[in-house]
């Protein structure tokens, strides 16, 4: 258990410590807001597109093996973001971490079933989750710190320890296990996922700089359309698919995944284009804007804690309509954020709209995976995640490219020489950089008021798409979570997502 906790630990600090670290890595790296996209992306397309063959080879080859070879993955990336000299460096960096992360989150969940029994299970998955829970508020805490001690290699450093010990302690302490009869890696369908989603990011992320009509944009819209409608072709007529897309026939898991991935969609987003506005808009350091972000976690995990018994009484419907309102109503709410707002506005709508992500996100998973029966419990998990992952990337990439595009339109750059307009039109932290080269302060108030227009734009997006899912919801949702179709117990596969949600 020390060592799987470890490992999920080392996760859950790099899941959340580079994006406090984004806006300083945009200052000395001279990162524009689609490479910072990249920074933050490249981890998460690489994460959703891997982690269903990484379980997969678990099963196959040994999960002790594939769990430490995925720390070792972690390890090497997170030294080579360390001393990465440029931004091209970091992405790749990124994207390799995102292997590590890929193999590491499945089989620290997958072995559970091999250490304990049924009675000390769902005690284990709770350990498990409640560790990676941790680093998610720890990240930007710690990773702030270390911005304000050290150099902004410091956030990629801090992992190479935590993940040295998760290899220690599996070498030594965790028994191998495997299972021969798991279906097998699909190499084809994996690329078909990496590539398309690959694409699909590229073009949402490249678009605001070369427009939606370029054709590069267009070639990889349409090259992201053909590779996965492929992929959903070939896994349909797979025996044993890695994605079963035929449980997406299913009313209850198909909006209840629905909702949880529009979910991640919001919040990915919101994790985004918040540090940027607390360091560059409010003035704060990244310890500060780390310490910040609390109140969002808070709200979560107050709503997590309460959401057995309200589900009890009122039935997940209702409930997962209730929250998803909620989270509409704090977006919508900080959309009303001005430059004169202050702190203590930001921390009201946080607090509510992580309220909202608990009492939306937990019980549409429970209910997703509550319509699984066994045997096919693994396939739906996987499926079930994967989309959540998939939902925070395109957050990430559509969210950010809307407000890269609406901060260069509302910025006011009259009369400075066409590469300083240029320049700081990249970025909020660009613009301010440029206004104390050229003692500008009005091009630094104009970035202030445009990027928090921008922010107040993609919040306005947040709310009505969280409304749009709440109107599903309510519409579509069964009453009630129907139980398996076997008499089995639902076995670890299906809690572990469930219990993973909580954080």
């Amino acid at each position: 258990m020390g060592a799987l906790v470890a490992s999920m630990l080392t996760l859950g600090f790099d899941m959340t410590i580079l994006n406090v670290a984004l806006p300083t890595m945009a200052g000395e790296l001279g990162a524009t807001t689609g490479q910072q996209q990249w920074m933050a992306d490249a981890y998460v397309v690489v994460f959703a597109a891997l982690m269903l063959p990484a379980g997969l080879l678990g099963d196959r080859f040994g999960r002790r093996r594939m769990l430490i070879t995925g720390l070792g993955l972690f390890l090497a990336g997170s030294l080579v973001g360390a001393l990465a000299g440029d931004v091209n460096w970091v992405v790749a960096a990124r994207a390799f971490v995102g292997v590590g992360g890929a193999l590491v989150t499945p089989l620290a969940l997958s072995v559970l079933p091999s250490l304990f029994g049924p009675d000390e299970r769902t005690k284990a998955v709770g350990i498990i989750s409640a560790a990676s829970a941790l680093g998610l508020p720890l990240g930007p805490i710690i990773g702030g710190w270390l911005l304000n001690h050290f150099w902004w290699g410091s956030v990629f450093l801090v992992n190479v320890p935590m993940a040295a010990i998760g290899i220690t302690a599996c070498v030594f302490l965790l028994p191998e296990t495997s299972d021969p009869a798991s279906p097998r890696v699909d190499a084809l369908s994996t690329a078909l996922t990496a590539t398309g989603l690959g694409a699909l990011v590229y073009a949402i992320i490249e678009a605001p700089d070369r427009g939606w009509g370029d054709p590069l944009v267009l070639a990889m819209f349409g090259a992201a359309a053909a590779l996965l409608t492929a992929l959903v072709l070939r896994e349909r007529r797979a025996v044993r698919p890695m994605l079963d897309m035929t449980l997406l026939a299913q009313r209850g898991f198909l909006f209840n995944a629905l909702a949880a991935t529009l979910v991640m969609f919001v919040l990915s987003g919101l994790l985004f284009v918040l540090p940027p506005y607390l360091q560059a808009v409010l003035g704060h350091d990244a310890f500060g804007t780390g310490l910040r972000l609390l109140p969002m976690m808070g709200g979560l995990m107050i709503a997590a804690r309460g959401t057995q018994p309200v589900v009890a009484r009122f039935g997940p419907r209702a409930v997962v309509s209730a929250g998803l309102v909620v989270l509409a109503f704090a977006a919508l709410l900080g959309s009303r954020t001005t430059v004169g707002s202050g702190y203590g506005f930001t921390a009201l709508w946080l607090s509510i709209a992580g309220v909202g992500f608990g009492f939306s996100v937990v019980p549409a998973m429970d209910g997703a995976l509550g319509t699984l029966p066994r045997d096919r419990a693994g396939s739906g998990s996987g499926l079930l995640m994967t989309l959540r992952q998939v939902g925070a990337a395109i957050g990430i990439a559509l969210l950010g490219s809307l407000l890269a595009g609406v901060f260069r339109d509302r910025l006011d750059v009259t009369g400075l020489p066409a590469r300083a307009a240029d320049t700081a039109g990249d970025s909020v932290v660009a613009a301010h950089l440029v206004g104390e080269k050229l003692g500008s302060a009005r091009l630094a108030a104009s970035a202030d008021t445009a990027y928090v227009h921008g922010m107040g734009v993609v919040l306005l997006v947040c709310g009505i798409a969280a409304l749009v899912a709440a109107l599903l919801a309510a519409a579509f949702l069964p009453r009630a979570t129907p139980a398996p179709s076997t008499s089995e117990s639902v076995t670890p596969d299906v809690v572990a997502p469930v219990e993973d949600a909580r954080q």
